[in-house]
């Protein structure tokens, strides 16, 4: 893997992939050799609204020592790239303008974007010294999503059911110009996809991050295979927790020039990477600020990408000996148990005040987590991992055999949480279709909306996390279900 530093001058005169391109195949056609390394708001707003303007030909760079810098420009970091902020502003002005009379929610989700790429880095532990790796995918997991990839990667052409479904004003892509399709590998009615595909990816790519991490991870989410096209932008963003410890492989992809993936590493300095097909990039996700912020030129772009989330256990100590113990123990069972108790895994082996391991005491997140979590437990409020009975928490997990041990018919199946959920709506949220198909089975109504009568359904819920082409949604809708959005 290699940084890719580039000068003003080349970066000014060239797109940006076509720059970095060059930069990787050490070009000698670059016209100097003074090499301009940048971090954060110099491609996108990453910390502040505003990329820097403070541009290289401007005098007080020209000449620093004897035009003084105005005060605008102190602090401001270089900009070596041209004027991203027109970039920018056109791609939001875009967002704003598809979304019509709900366009200030993309101005709403910039200002979220930016706050946490601002707070969670600081907040978070870090298990490695960089924070990112490239590598070639394993032999035995890449062949896992390559057969199902060729048998399948036609699938996303064919029609409206295979486009990612983004929530109203999410600009986390261009997805209003460019728009990103989805071809899930739990879709069992796609040659060789189910969840047991998903579960050995899962697997095999858990050694892989667990080596490199030197800590024991437990699955947390997985993509199918998300496809890019031509214009795409993927904003720089951190991922929400408790996705911490990830994996990005790119399946395929029909490109003109390199599409890099923009990584701010744990040294405050972008590096551009670029990726063939079958490479992994190894990421902190939860710390490292990560997006393309260059419009893929080119037909399409296709990855997976792989979450998992530590457990507070470290494997960097005494090796053998944690060899040992993993074997005796079932982590998975040992997390869902935590869960069950309204702690995360990683609580279980921390301590009392029910803090995730991997958020900082004392750092800005903690004050956010808190806020969420005010008992100290997995917060009783909606989030994107909570519930608050364990019967939720196990429809919210994928725990079958667990919600099989306390759910026995339609009464219990059907608790609700203080805002009205039901287990069917957070198994249907979180994509879980054994465990919606048991719920069915028991007779619960799976057309209840959340709220009090005035939240979504589950139909509505599954669409909106997984878009129209994922098993759940299909399953929900062959049964009848309504799709009834939330009253605002």
């Amino acid at each position: 893997m290699k940084l890719l530093p580039v000068s003003w001058f080349l970066w000014t005169t060239m797109s940006a992939a076509a720059a970095a391109a060059a930069v990787d195949k050490n070009d000698e056609t670059t016209p100097t050799n003074t090499v301009v390394q940048y971090g954060v708001d110099v491609s996108t707003p990453i910390h502040h609204a505003k990329v820097s303007d403070n541009y290289a030909w401007l005098p007080h760079n020209v000449n620093p020592t004897s035009i003084p810098t105005p005060d605008r420009y102190k602090d401001m970091p270089l900009q070596p790239l041209g004027n991203m902020q027109q970039l920018y502003d056109e791609t939001i002005q875009g967002c704003v303008k598809y979304y019509g009379k709900q366009g200030s929610r993309c101005l709403l989700n910039e200002q979220e974007r930016i706050e946490m790429s601002l707070r969670q880095p600081q907040s978070m532990q870090n298990y490695t010294k960089v924070g990112f790796k490239k590598i070639k995918a394993p032999e035995s997991l890449f062949q896992m999503i390559q057969e199902f990839w060729n048998k399948n990667k036609h699938e996303w052409t064919k029609g409206d059911q295979y486009k990612e479904n983004w929530p109203v004003g999410n600009t986390y892509t261009n997805h209003w110009s460019a728009m990103t399709y989805i071809t899930s590998i739990e879709d069992n009615r796609l040659r060789g996809g189910g969840y047991n595909l998903k579960q050995k990816i899962w697997n095999a790519a858990r050694d892989t991050l667990q080596e490199w991490t030197g800590e024991e991870l437990t699955q947390c989410s997985l993509y199918g295979v998300r496809t890019y096209t031509e214009g795409a932008i993927l904003a720089s963003h951190v991922d929400r927790l408790p996705l911490v410890s990830s994996a990005i492989i790119n399946v395929d992809q029909d490109v003109d020039e390199p599409w890099p993936l923009e990584v701010i590493g744990h040294d405050g300095i972008a590096h551009n990477v670029t990726m063939d097909v079958g490479d992994m990039v190894l990421y902190e996700s939860h710390s490292i600020v990560h997006g393309r912020p260059f419009p893929l030129k080119g037909r399409s772009y296709s990855n997976i990408f792989i979450h998992f989330e530590p457990t507070g256990h470290s494997l960097r100590h005494n090796a053998k000996m944690e060899a040992k113990e993993k074997k005796a123990r079932d982590v998975h069972h040992e997390y869902k148990q935590a869960i069950a108790r309204g702690l995360g895994g990683h609580e279980a082996t921390h301590d009392a005040t029910g803090l995730p391991s991997y958020v900082l005491p004392g750092s800005p997140e903690e004050v956010n987590w808190r806020r969420r979590h005010p008992d100290n437990k997995r917060s009783k409020n909606r989030s994107s991992i909570t519930g608050s009975t364990d019967i939720h928490q196990m429809a919210q997990q994928g725990d079958l055999d667990g919600l099989k041990g306390v759910v026995k018919d339609k009464g219990t199946g059907e608790v609700q949480d203080m805002n009205g959920w039901r287990p069917i709506h957070e198994a249907a949220r979180m994509g879980h279709v054994d465990i919606v198909t048991y719920l069915f089975g028991l007779g619960v109504d799976i057309n209840v909306r959340t709220n009090m009568g005035q939240g979504g359904t589950a139909l509505f819920y599954a669409q909106e996390s997984f878009g129209k082409n994922h098993p759940v949604v299909r399953f929900l809708q062959e049964q009848g279900a309504e799709y009834v959005e939330p009253e605002l």
